[in-house]
């Protein structure tokens, strides 16, 4: 209930209100663009004031394995599942959005983490970047072999055999812009660039960057989260008449993917900070930078699907009850 009473939070629930009565109320995209770039800035420094005290530790090591696993498994056991209820192209883009992460989550969690005092790795930062790209990959490979497989099944047929030559080409074009974008994301090459000038200044610029990085986090934090209400609530209608079975997957996967993180951070002996992270980002899902992607790669899913599952229903969730509940949890499991 305290989480709930943070200004972010609130600003948060006021977007989504104005959302929800059709306000008029909108924060411009490039101003949106902008927040969301000082705030990967902001916290890759903090990330990197962090790593300049502490170094490269053998807990460094570990949180990072344990990320890139997570980014492996989740996609695949989400693909292993929906394809059950969804078309394999849907199935393959719901299971990329949900294997990869949310930044504005995990920023709103380093905040709640801060204003809990509770300690974590300033390396957090680089496990959430490594985490964004293999979902999208793996989504990438999926939909060429089911092309694949669908021309196989046509030339089985005997039909369309002059219609696919040349095709391979452009898929292997496709794949190589997509997998180039994935790995060169604007954002990404900010956060850990930021994270290395950080690392690089040290004490001398944490001084220097403090009114930047720290004094105005916690305002710029809640005007973006007020501009993330207004649209997690209105794209809330797009999830409407989807099979039960995928709203039951956009709450309860997450979850799942938090206790998967939570059981390797035990195993691991992580410290409380670090595992809660782990535990947000395994639970959070992508809604910015892989649907953007996978409008380009996947022309053949969804939108509406795997936009609106993962803004509409799990971003919510984890911003208003999953940060707090999984803390609380972390911090009472691990050390």
């Amino acid at each position: 209930m305290q989480n709930l009473l943070d200004p972010a939070i609130l600003f948060f629930l006021l977007g989504a209100l104005a959302g929800t009565i059709k306000s008029n109320l909108e924060i411009p995209p490039a101003i949106s663009r902008f927040l969301s770039l000082y705030l990967l800035m902001a916290l890759g420094l903090k990330g990197g004031f962090a790593l300049s005290e502490s170094g490269l530790t053998a807990n460094v090591g570990i949180s990072l394995g344990i990320a890139i696993t997570l980014a492996i498994l989740i996609p695949i056991m989400g693909y292993w599942f929906l394809r059950r209820f969804v078309t394999g192209f849907d199935a393959a883009a719901v299971a990329a959005t949900y294997g990869s992460v949310s930044a504005v989550t995990f920023v709103t969690a380093v905040q709640y983490l801060e204003n809990q005092e509770i300690a974590y790795g300033g390396h957090m930062a680089a496990a959430m970047a490594l985490m964004e790209s293999p979902a999208i990959i793996m989504a990438v490979i999926l939909a060429n072999t089911l092309r694949q497989n669908t021309k196989t099944q046509i030339l089985d047929l005997g039909s369309g055999v002059a219609g696919l030559s040349g095709q391979p080409s452009k898929q292997s074009f496709s794949t190589g812009k997509v997998l180039h974008e994935s790995f060169t994301d604007g954002a990404q090459l900010l956060l850990l660039g930021a994270m290395v000038v950080g690392m690089i200044t040290g004490d001398s610029g944490k001084a220097a960057m403090e009114p930047f990085s720290t004094d105005l986090f916690k305002g710029m934090l809640s005007f973006f989260l007020l501009d993330m209400g207004l649209m997690a609530a209105r794209n809330l209608p797009q999830v409407q008449g989807k099979s039960p079975a995928l709203i039951a997957y956009a709450v309860i996967a997450p979850i799942l993917h938090a206790s998967m993180a939570l059981g390797l951070a035990y195993l691991m002996k992580l410290p409380a900070g670090d595992g809660a992270l782990l535990m947000i980002l395994a639970a959070s899902a992508s809604y910015i930078a892989v649907p953007a992607v996978l409008r380009f790669a996947l022309p053949e899913a969804n939108p509406s699907l795997y936009f609106g599952l993962s803004l509409g229903v799990t971003f919510p969730l984890n911003i208003l009850f999953g940060i707090p509940a999984y803390v609380s949890i972390a911090q009472y499991t691990l050390l």
